[in-house]
């Protein structure tokens, strides 16, 4: 016979704890998987010509539409970073974007379209390793609800508690890598992407932050269930060693 179990409140914080930190962690890395704010930065652009009533910084005026004599053409020389414009992109696993001149809103197209080659392979195992990241923590929540639900028995608490650990570590794994697999190849679509597409300037932007956040909280999520699990098992051990004792007490000095 198994002895009591532990305190039922304090069972109950700590899955608690766990499934809040495991459902963050979820919310997390869907939000950061669906943006395409993972890098963000500047491009150059070489500014295009003035048409129609267009002016301003944004474009190189060729003649002058003023002028009395149709024939004068006023030439225009600008070297330098004075014929470039910067223009503001952001890209994520799927797509990337980046404002147009001119014009209000942004163009976007496909970032694995713009990946190198050699690395698209590369790309496709970190897509595929962010789905499996987001299916094992979704996993390990509904473990985690169960449960708390679930306060018939303790073992069979305790059943589901090791499953549900083993299943977000190996998520926080996944996640580890797919991440630093989708960093490898955004390096290389940098240096060996299309030149109408490279950065001047880059960094990261807050859903790569989130991406790590995530993967943060998911490893926090798994830390809290296997100390839940292990400190449940070590009052058990505590609990049969002073029933052991005491019985073996009984034995020795029975009470007549």
């Amino acid at each position: 016979r198994m002895p009591a179990s532990v305190p039922e409140a304090d069972r109950r914080h700590r899955a608690s704890a766990a499934f809040s930190l495991s459902f963050l962690s979820l919310v997390f890395s869907i939000t950061a998987f669906s943006s395409s704010y993972w890098c963000e930065g500047t491009r150059k652009v070489a500014k295009p010509f003035c048409t129609g009533e267009s002016k301003g910084d944004l474009c190189i005026r060729f003649n002058s539409p003023d002028a009395n004599n149709s024939q004068a053409v006023q030439y225009i020389w600008e070297t330098g970073d004075d014929k470039f414009v910067e223009r503001k992109f952001h890209a994520g696993i799927w797509y990337s974007c980046e404002e147009m001149i001119n014009e209000e809103g942004e163009k976007c197209r496909s970032f694995i379209s713009l990946t190198p080659a050699s690395d698209r392979g590369v790309l496709w195992l970190s897509i595929v390793a962010e789905l499996l990241y987001i299916i094992l923590l979704l996993t390990g929540n509904i473990l985690m609800s169960v449960e708390i639900c679930y306060y018939s028995s303790v073992i069979d608490g305790l059943k589901i508690n090791a499953f549900s650990a083993v299943v977000t570590v190996l998520a926080g794994l996944l996640g580890m890598v797919a991440h630093m697999m989708y960093t490898t190849v955004f390096q290389m679509t940098v240096n060996l992407g299309p030149e109408d597409w490279r950065p001047h300037t880059w960094d990261y932007g807050w859903s790569y932050c989130l991406a790590w956040t995530s993967f943060a909280c998911c490893m926090a999520a798994a830390v809290t269930t296997i100390n839940k699990y292990t400190k449940t098992i070590l009052e058990f051990k505590h609990k049969r060693k002073k029933l052991e004792r005491s019985l073996k007490i009984q034995y020795k000095f029975p009470d007549h």
